[in-house]
């Protein structure tokens, strides 16, 4: 078999992050049809996919996948798409950063017609130029012990009268504006477009309760870990490592903002044909059915829980089930690249002075 080299950086995206010094993938040399150069963002959670997905496809369409990572693959994406000649072919990116690539003419638009698992997802996974490979969450997390009442909302959250205890955001308006609305009353289907202004005074409102503004994923475990604070916004996959180590630690998936990674191809990919094979194949029930093995992530396709591999119980600590996601806000990543959304950040950082 040949191995394929991969660089992984110990970037703490969601994951605990660990590093993959080089993967097994593909079929022997004198097999091989093709190969794609693959990107995503290291650590724990590439790794998983590698054995989830990643493998498994390579050995089913008998090509080599050599791998690489990226804590923000948007500057290569555009300085390789600006040339002309990518060296890249598939990236696993936030859907923002698809929608301004495709928008830029950086990436190619994906045929659906010829992606039939692409296809037969819900429309609001996809883009024209790229379509959902995995889901998180955004939750509200707390520490049982120390709480007289959990909150299960972000009105709870809100709520310190009601809900004492030390409290902790991130310092991020994407997903924290989005909370403050929900804790404001506004539906979770009727977010977007966000109401900004609204969102901000809300955030006045809770802003003197706010112990710590984190920046990380592994500060904010840290905070639960170590006690810091009583709940906090934090990511699922975050929040049940720390629970692993704490049975005293929780979340809630009512109140969550649904969010995921997106597939998408370079416009120009060297291996364009093998790379949107490749799509397909990842894309396939049985193949994403097989993440929930290997990480507290969901897979993009929900066809997966109708495979028989996830059982109810797994599939009830998974963000994408479909009982989890009914009680969750879709993250309008269309909305977060849009002029609104980019005057929000800036927004932010005056409000954060």
């Amino acid at each position: 078999m040949k191995i394929a080299r991969f660089r992984c950086s110990s970037f703490p995206l969601r994951p605990l992050a660990m590093t993959l010094l080089f993967t097994i993938t593909g079929a022997s040399p004198a097999f091989a049809a093709g190969k794609i150069t693959f990107v995503s963002q290291g650590g724990a959670y590439q790794e998983a996919q590698t054995k989830a997905i990643l493998d498994p496809a390579a050995k089913q369409l008998g090509i080599t996948i050599n791998q690489d990572s990226i804590p923000d693959a948007w500057p290569q994406i555009t300085a390789q798409g600006e040339t002309g000649k990518p060296v890249w072919d598939v990236v696993d990116t936030p859907p923002a950063n698809c929608l301004r690539g495709g928008r830029a003419g950086l990436l190619e638009k994906l045929d659906f017609s010829k992606l039939p698992n692409a296809a037969s997802m819900p429309e609001k996974y996809r883009t024209p130029y790229s379509v959902a490979y995995e889901f998180y969450s955004t939750v509200i997390g707390y520490n049982k012990k120390t709480l007289k009442k959990v909150p299960h909302s972000w009105k709870d959250f809100w709520d310190v009268k009601n809900f004492p205890g030390t409290r902790a955001l991130r310092n991020d308006p994407v997903t924290v504006l989005e909370a403050a609305l929900l804790a404001d009353g506004v539906p979770r289907d009727k977010l977007y477009p966000l109401d900004v202004d609204r969102a901000f005074k809300k955030l006045a409102q809770i802003k003197p309760d706010i112990t710590v503004w984190w920046t990380s994923g592994g500060q904010s475990a840290q905070l639960l870990h170590d006690g810091e604070v009583d709940m906090e916004m934090i990511w699922n996959g975050r929040a049940s490592a720390v629970m692993k180590d704490d049975p005293d630690i929780g979340f809630t998936f009512n109140d969550g903002i649904l969010q995921n990674t997106q597939l998408c191809v370079l416009k120009n990919a060297p291996n364009l044909n093998d790379a949107m094979r490749f799509i397909n194949a990842a894309l396939s029930p049985d193949l994403q059915a097989n993440l929930p093995l290997y990480i507290d992530y969901g897979p993009g396709n929900p066809a997966a829980f109708k495979t028989g591999k996830i059982s109810e119980k797994r599939a009830a600590e998974l963000p994408s089930s479909p009982a989890n996601a009914a009680k969750q806000a879709l993250m309008s990543e269309d909305w977060w690249a849009s002029e609104q959304g980019i005057q929000a950040k800036a927004r932010w950082l005056k409000f954060m002075q």
